[in-house]
């Protein structure tokens, strides 16, 4: 129970069209910026997932034989929604993750982007035909919807990645029930009371706020035929085994620890400036942050080293609704301590710390969550902060002595996310593009998230399963195929029994 004497409201459930309490088990929902508690979050029973599953199952039959043309015109009201309501959603994200407002901002676009393209979902339904496949026989597949689908989605991005999987889900006709974090679950929650006013039925999305018991319940109840996942890679495989274990779809996003590359040759400024907000925006708290900058020789990795100083010492770092900052503070107690822990232990492993971000204090909020930038150079493999995802605002620097030494630094690692390099040499560009084994590339582009109508989704230890996020890959993974092989004999015409494979011979 939540005991919290500052917490004056409780965000709850929303199943069926309508907010549900379910307050038995509550937890604090804090602002980093303050390290205060205003709001708490109702933790779900398993009970109450059920019913929201349910609800989702009752409105399943109704919802697959809409026609697709009126589900994406839902869609295509929640766009519009989204973009009227873009700053209410925004401070709430700011509020309970901490990012600053243009942050949020960005994160919504991205999010928005994908309904829009859930909205073209005629289109991207539409099968194959072939005529006369045989004398008088015609051929061709659909795709249909699963059923009941689930998604269970992280603190760093509670709007965008829950676009990235229900909005896609449900125009392709299934039902939805999501799981967003319960440590900022309010923009979500918003998100789909608007969904609701754009004209989804009740029960199509359901969403349960709730811990390892709301996870569970959805991985094990056979009336749930997908599930879709992103976080920390432990949970990733734990959320991809026990989900194929009871006969689920499952596509779950893992962990990252994502390398660029700086070539002798790269355009130094531009690369400086580019990893600043890749390495820092959103307070590192991004799986396609970069944290590991390999730079090719001495020379460059010096000079790298230098403008990096610089630029941390331009920046601004306070609370979120300030769009002054450049930072905010990380998303709570625990998680400052942990990545603090990770500067310690760079310390202690031999690495050089350049820049210590520990000693950050931001008058007025001394008991927010602030973790000033910190740089470390002389990173090694095998270093607690090479090898482990710190999503949090610490960059190291790994000197190579040449592009296939830093190529086989990052195919070496578990994790195969994403990554970049920054040169002038289209060659060597294409090369590293063309070899690399990393799920998502960058030439002078520091997080290459692929637009809404790509896909996501990295390699190795960064992705269980084999369909990647939303885009077209988003359609495979929330439909099955169907192919249909139809004959009508012309009049007159009848055959003697065939006891041979049919061919088209």
């Amino acid at each position: 129970m939540n005991n919290d004497k500052n917490v004056t409201s409780t965000v709850g459930h929303f199943i069926d069209g309508k907010t549900v309490a379910d307050t038995a088990r509550t937890q604090p929902v804090f602002n980093p910026a303050t390290g205060q508690s205003t709001t708490s979050v109702a933790l779900a029973s398993k009970a109450t997932v059920e019913d929201a599953i349910a609800s989702a199952e009752k409105a399943y039959p109704a919802w697959r034989n809409t026609p697709p043309l009126k589900r994406a015109r839902v869609m295509s009201r929640l766009k519009t929604l989204l973009e009227d309501n873009a700053d209410r959603i925004a401070q709430l994200i700011t509020a309970e993750h901490g990012k600053v407002l243009a942050d949020a901002h960005g994160e919504l676009q991205r999010g928005i982007e994908n309904v829009e393209y859930a909205s073209y979902a005629p289109q991207l339904l539409k099968g194959e035909h072939s005529r006369n496949v045989g004398p008088g026989i015609d051929s061709w597949s659909e795709f249909q919807a699963l059923g009941v689908t689930a998604g269970i989605t992280p603190f760093n991005f509670p709007a965008m990645v829950p676009l990235w999987m229900w909005p896609m889900a449900v125009a392709c006709g299934n039902t939805f029930v999501l799981k967003p974090s319960e440590r900022d679950p309010s923009s979500t929650l918003l998100i789909a009371q608007l969904a609701l006013e754009a004209g989804l039925p009740p029960g199509v999305l359901n969403v349960v706020n709730g811990d390892k018991v709301t996870v569970d319940t959805l991985l094990q109840d056979p009336r749930v035929k997908a599930v879709s996942f992103v976080g920390s890679t432990p949970i990733a495989e734990y959320i991809y085994a026990e989900g194929c274990k009871h006969g689920k779809r499952v596509q779950a996003l893992g962990g990252a620890k994502n390398h660029a590359i700086v070539m002798p040759d790269a355009d130094i400024d531009n690369a400086v400036k580019a990893l600043m907000g890749a390495a820092y925006g959103s307070c590192g708290e991004r799986c396609m942050a970069i944290p590991l900058v390999v730079a090719i020789g001495d020379e460059t990795a010096d000079k790298v080293i230098e403008s990096l100083k610089v630029e941390i010492a331009r920046m601004k770092v306070g609370p979120g609704t300030d769009n002054g900052n450049d930072m905010g503070p990380l998303i709570t107690r625990q998680h400052f301590e942990k990545v603090k822990g990770y500067v310690d232990a760079g310390v202690a492993e031999g690495a050089t710390l350049v820049v210590d971000g520990r000693g950050m204090k931001v008058p007025g909020h001394e008991d927010g969550y602030f973790l000033g930038a910190s740089l470390f150079d002389n990173v090694k493999p095998g270093m607690k902060i090479y090898q482990e995802e710190i999503f949090g605002p610490v960059l190291g620097v790994v000197r190579a002595g040449n592009l296939q030494e830093a190529m086989k630094l990052i195919d070496d690692h578990e994790y195969g996310n994403g990554t970049c390099i920054f040169t002038r040499d289209g060659e060597a560009a294409r090369y590293f593009t063309d070899h690399i084994q990393v799920g998502m590339v960058g030439v002078n582009v520091p997080l290459p998230v692929p637009v809404a109508y790509h896909s996501f989704g990295g390699w190795k230890r960064s992705l269980f399963g084999d369909l990647h996020a939303y885009g077209p890959d988003a359609v495979r993974f929330y439909t099955k195929r169907k192919t249909i092989t139809q004959r009508w004999p012309s009049a007159g015409v009848r055959e003697g029994t065939v006891f041979s494979f049919p061919s088209s011979k």
